[in-house]
């Protein structure tokens, strides 16, 4: 009786031993819910809104507990944010982030609390790469250039064009802007004759396309815009103006959310390139394997391409965003 007494005490012993090292283990810390914070820089586009949409999607489907901040486009706002969360404690931050500098300080406090980084669709310049797991994104001069080639072809290689630009300091503004320039500088009767940012905004796009067409008048042949939201913009002024958008002027931007697809297929908006907004799968994919250490490349690229009124009808129905 007392043997067996002694061996039930060992049983259960070694049982309650192998739970304990099992609770302690990565395993066990992988299989309890992720707490995960999202820096977005804020929800100026039809396109941010989509991004912040399928990242929230994909982190209920997964079971993660997602702290969400809106930085209303200031750096300084997703910084504070980003403080936040490694106070917290969280296991993983995700950031999209609203300019390319300014990030060392803070990402050397999360790379010290042994907190994972993943960036989103804007790329960010730092000294010491392994600050950030890994960046998730768009080839932002490969969609300027193919804006390019695009437009060269509809208008036969001439063209008086008006740039809108997005925020200053923005990965994607600065490359799009580059991608764009590279792309028209083999054809010499293709000027840009005006640039300024219109911030993203539909309202900005708008106000400084009626400041330029009030400048310009009829020498703008063409409008180049850094997204589709200050595209749409732009087609209001030029319609105000009492120009045909999309004839009087040829219109090409970038993003190709659904709005930019009801333009064309109205024929006011030319030409979108696609730069896909749904990249919650790839990030929390990411975020995972960061967490378990695993290696990851330092960009995965987003495959675009460029659609224009001659597709519009035939994918419109199909655009989730």
């Amino acid at each position: 009786m007392k043997k067996s007494f002694i061996t039930s005490l060992r049983s259960v012993g070694m049982a309650a031993l192998s739970y304990a090292l099992v609770a302690g283990s990565p395993l066990a810390a992988m299989a309890k819910p992720l707490t995960v914070g999202f820096a977005q820089v804020g929800a100026e586009s039809a396109w941010r809104t989509a991004e912040t949409e399928s990242i929230k999607a994909e982190g209920t489907k997964r079971k993660v507990n997602l702290k969400f901040s809106d930085a209303q486009g200031k750096q300084e706002n997703q910084i504070k944010a980003v403080k936040s969360f490694i106070a917290q404690g969280v296991d993983a931050i995700i950031i999209a982030p609203v300019v390319e500098t300014g990030w060392e300080p803070v990402l050397r406090e999360a790379k010290r609390a042994k907190i994972p980084v993943v960036l989103v669709d804007r790329g960010i310049k730092v000294s010491d790469d392994s600050l950030y797991s890994t960046l998730i994104a768009s080839d932002f001069v490969s969609e300027g250039k193919m804006a390019a080639e695009w437009l060269a072809k509809k208008v036969n290689e001439k063209a008086s064009i008006v740039e809108l630009q997005g925020t200053p300091g923005a990965a994607p503004a600065i490359d799009r802007k580059k991608g764009f320039e590279a792309g028209i500088s083999k054809y010499p009767a293709m000027k840009i004759i005006a640039s300024q940012s219109g911030d993203f905004r539909r309202s900005g796009g708008k106000e400084v396309m009626e400041a330029l067409l009030k400048k310009y008048g009829n020498e703008v042949t063409a409008v180049y815009a850094h997204n589709d939201d200050m595209a749409l913009g732009a087609i209001q002024a030029i319609e105000e103006a009492g120009k045909k958008p999309g004839t009087d002027v040829v219109v090409v931007s970038v993003d190709g959310v659904k709005g930019a697809f009801e333009a064309m297929v109205s024929g006011k908006l030319n030409c979108t390139v696609e730069c896909n907004p749904l990249l919650g799968p790839m990030a929390f994919d990411a975020v995972e394997q960061a967490i378990k250490g695993e290696k990851l490349p330092k960009k995965t690229v987003v495959q675009d391409k460029a659609y224009d009124q001659s597709t519009a009808k035939d994918v419109i129905a199909s655009r989730q965003y």
